[in-house]
């Protein structure tokens, strides 16, 4: 770190406000700053109108942006081109940087580490209104500042790291997309339809759907544990976390092994999950329950349940919006290839074979991502070490 100073952000920066006045009838662009070092970004565009401010204060590229609830949090970033002509508010302080000192750049990087964020939260601590953090007092944080050759330099090496890890993460990315659509092929070929075998709707081999029960969730063991979409996580429940619920007649609700329930809303519509070895526990009311009776393995229907068939079934195609939709009316009516038994437990192997090929490399990706993720972090800690 020869030639290296540590130096105040008032010696580099200097609060600045470029003050508008707010007209009714008038537009202005607004902006924020995300946590976690993740950068300004534009909010959304309002009319005079709608705020109480007399005055905005207008935002340029380059500079310093904070918001002063939140820094503790990572909430500072170097204005780019994307903000540039936006306007902030007085919880948005603004500070011009001295550019024959340091480089914009240098404190692009430098405010995504967490020793930064851990400077803001100790300055944040125990000031008035919320922990807003004062202009002056968050310029009292202090940085390491070398020549500005040196910062170029570090810089450079960052960004060409930075733009590595993008790239690896890129290409998870795009295995794991590739696993999923290898899944969604093979499943497809699982289940081209032979000369013994009969397509049925599943009301014909299973009981009607049931919707589940309607209770807020309690961590307190006042009734029957009480399973919710988001309990249901890679094809695994942990039980163990599962809430309870107050149901003072739980016997039509009660799960049992080999039922079928299906997200009937959010993110994950159309998913479905096999119920095996499970406490008294009770289905929440966005999930919909479906038995079988007879002539179908249960585990073949959930198997058919993860092929492009069943998709195409419940996404429904009105005006474009190629969403997955489920409700009773429409699981009930399903229409599923069934083999002869011993041909359903053939495919219920390879299937489960598959799914493990599956499950592997995903969790080798997760790893992988986790590492990755560690990355960056790691390479900023050495960077303004001035061991980069």
């Amino acid at each position: 770190m020869e030639g290296w100073e540590t130096v105040a952000l008032t010696e580099i920066a200097t609060q600045i406000n470029r003050p508008i006045e707010v007209v009714p009838g008038k537009s202005y662009r607004t902006m924020g700053v995300k946590w976690w070092g993740q950068g300004a970004y534009e909010r959304t565009t309002i009319d005079g109108s709608n705020t109480a401010a007399k005055t905005l204060s207008i935002v340029r590229s380059h500079d310093l942006v904070i918001n002063k609830i939140w820094v503790r949090h990572g909430s500072t970033a170097i204005a780019g081109p994307e903000v540039d002509g936006c306007t902030a508010s007085g919880e948005f302080p603004t500070f011009e940087l001295d550019l024959t000192q340091v480089l914009p750049k240098w404190l692009h990087w430098l405010v995504k580490t967490r020793t930064f964020w851990s400077k803001c939260d100790a300055l944040s601590r125990g000031t008035s209104g919320k922990n807003r953090i004062k202009p002056e007092l968050f310029l009292s944080v202090r940085i390491p500042l070398p020549p500005l050759a040196e910062q170029r330099r570090i810089v450079a090496r960052i960004e060409a790291l930075a733009a590595e890890i993008d790239e690896a993460k890129r290409l998870r990315r795009e295995a794991v997309e590739e696993a999923g659509a290898l899944t969604l092929s093979a499943t497809e070929k699982l289940f081209v339809s032979e000369s013994n075998w009969t397509i049925k709707e599943t009301q014909e081999f299973c009981e009607l759907p049931q919707y589940g029960y309607t209770e807020s969730a309690t961590v307190e063991p006042v009734g029957p544990h009480f399973l919710r979409i988001t309990d249901i996580q890679n094809r695994q429940v942990n039980w163990d976390r599962v809430p309870y619920c107050r149901c003072p007649e739980p016997s039509n609700y009660l799960l049992k092994p080999g039922d079928l329930v299906f997200a009937r809303t959010g993110a994950t519509t159309g998913k479905s999950f096999v119920i095996g070895d499970c406490p008294e526990t009770v289905f929440a009311s966005y999930l919909i329950r479906l038995r079988v009776r007879d002539t179908v393995l249960v585990e073949y229907l959930y198997s058919y349940f993860q092929s492009p068939g069943y998709w195409q079934q419940i996404t429904d195609k009105k005006e474009g919006t190629g969403q997955p939709n489920v409700n009773g009316k429409k699981l009930s009516r399903l229409k599923v290839p069934v083999p002869p038994l011993p041909e359903q437990r053939r495919i219920v192997a390879e299937f489960d074979a598959l799914q493990a090929e599956v499950d592997a490399l995903k969790h080798l990706q997760s790893e992988t991502a986790a590492e990755l993720d560690a990355l960056l972090p790691a390479i900023l800690d050495r960077a303004f070490k001035g061991e980069l």
